[in-house]
């Protein structure tokens, strides 16, 4: 019998479907689902994505048929029905995609029906099986994208050279999403290609729809997005590379080079691209250099999260930032052939830092691997121990950091003691924002 997770960093299928669709332009998500799971997705999502609010027809307005023990006993697809048509009566929207949460499932509603009814060449509606036994937010985020690519992006045997696709960032969970993509989308603006992201500012559905022209699609990541990816490229011929998750100097100069041979593009013309890059971002840790060296800015540190921002922070901490992060632990359910991809992005560092990894779905278990990494007090008169330390994870992981003694930043899932805007930490200007956010807690009480 398989066991339950201790304070799980994520939500379940249905939640990353809901997310994933509220990220969409002009995107009307609509939920066959048992009264209750609309509101406590809604609140999960807000309160512990740094507050995003609730965006267009989402959050506690959205579209749900409530179903209750009247549909569990008689079957809910008049009830879907009622609610796709008033939906599309009330709700102007360019694509009204439906899921269902775990009950309609069981009881064996068939959605594709009603779909097939109300879908028309005027008005767009598609739909995909959600409940949450598929899995966690993840596993919404990749059934939305197949079911988008296809049930929603035409066919185009002719393809753009100069347009690439860009996905693996999960909107919500990774609750920096959207400063995120914009900063991957300067860099690959940068490299001379158009780069459409779905979910980012200014995007539209066309860009959507007119996906399967792009030369080709980047994952920026080993797991998330991946399925979607090899299903695209099955249907629409479109090539997919994956790429790390880039954050600060050594992770975007791994990302742009990555990029940059799979796109056959003039290796000196890339370096060129990352010198100018470079010259930025060093221009201003250099003014930080001598404070970091006075003040005794170094730290040992532990890094907590998904299998995208564990890589790059550890990459960034021990590379860029000349911290010692020898503990991670990540938090996704992986099989083996995942967990492999991942373990090889935390190797050959230029720092020499070898990480211990761990792939540990509960989260209280973290401060017995501190403790084994570190040793405990025993007592004696010295012990240095995790001293001075850091913790980068989330929300949840501020009571490990408490029980240490050592600050603690929030930058993954669940984080309900920040506000997120339009902060990213991807790039080189996003791994100065870190910079500054992690610095900034350290000096706070001086």
């Amino acid at each position: 019998m398989s066991g339950f997770v201790e304070r799980p960093k994520y939500v379940c299928s249905l939640g990353g479907a809901v997310g994933t669709i509220s990220a969409l332009p002009r995107t009307v998500p609509i939920l066959h689902a048992a009264t209750g799971c609309g509101g406590n997705i809604s609140t999960s999502l807000n309160q512990a994505a740094g507050y995003r609010g609730s965006g267009y027809c989402n959050g506690q307005a959205l579209p749900s048929t409530n179903t209750s023990e009247r549909e569990i006993v008689f079957g809910g697809e008049a009830r879907l029905n009622e609610q796709i048509e008033n939906t599309i009566k009330l709700v102007e929207g360019d694509l009204y995609f439906v899921i269902t949460g775990c009950m309609v499932e069981m009881i064996g509603d068939n959605i594709f029906n009603s779909i097939k009814t109300y879908s028309t060449d005027e008005i767009k509606v598609i739909g995909a099986e959600t409940g949450g036994f598929h899995g966690n937010y993840y596993k919404g985020y990749e059934i939305v994208l197949k079911t988008l690519f296809k049930d929603f992006v035409e066919p185009r045997p002719r393809k753009d050279h100069k347009l690439v696709n860009l996905f693996g960032i999960v909107p919500l969970q990774d609750v920096f999403w959207q400063g995120n993509i914009a900063i991957i989308k300067k860099l690959l603006e940068k490299l001379g290609y158009q780069v459409n992201t779905f979910f980012g500012y200014g995007e539209t559905l066309d860009n959507l729809k007119n996906a399967a022209s792009a030369f080709m699609n980047i994952v920026v990541s080993d797991t998330f997005g991946v399925e979607a990816a090899q299903l695209f490229e099955e249907i629409h011929g479109v090539p997919y590379i994956t790429a790390p998750f880039p954050i600060g100097d050594h992770g975007s100069t791994l990302f742009l080079r990555t990029v940059g041979a799979a796109l056959g593009i003039d290796g000196a013309f890339v370096e060129k691209v990352i010198k100018e890059e470079q010259d930025y971002y060093y221009s201003y840790l250099e003014r930080i250099a001598d404070v970091y060296s006075d003040l005794d800015l170094q730290r040992y540190a532990v890094v907590i999260g998904d299998s995208n921002y564990t890589q790059a922070l550890v990459r960034f901490l021990a590379d860029d930032l000349g911290w010692l992060p020898e503990l991670v632990v990540i938090n996704d359910f992986l099989d083996e052939e995942q967990k492999a991809s991942v373990e090889n992005r935390f190797k050959d560092y230029e720092s020499g830092v070898n990480p211990r990894v761990i792939f540990d779905t509960n989260a209280s278990n973290i401060r017995k691997y501190v403790a084994q990494h570190w040793g405990k007090s025993q007592g004696q008169r010295y012990f240095e121990g995790f001293n001075p330390g850091f913790v980068l994870g989330s929300a949840i992981d501020r009571d490990l950091a408490e029980s240490l003694g050592v600050p603690q930043l929030s930058v993954t899932y669940p984080i309900s003691n920040r506000v997120v805007m339009d902060r990213g930490y991807t790039g080189y200007t996003g791994a100065l924002r870190l910079t500054e956010d992690i610095l900034s807690i350290l000096i706070s009480g001086r």
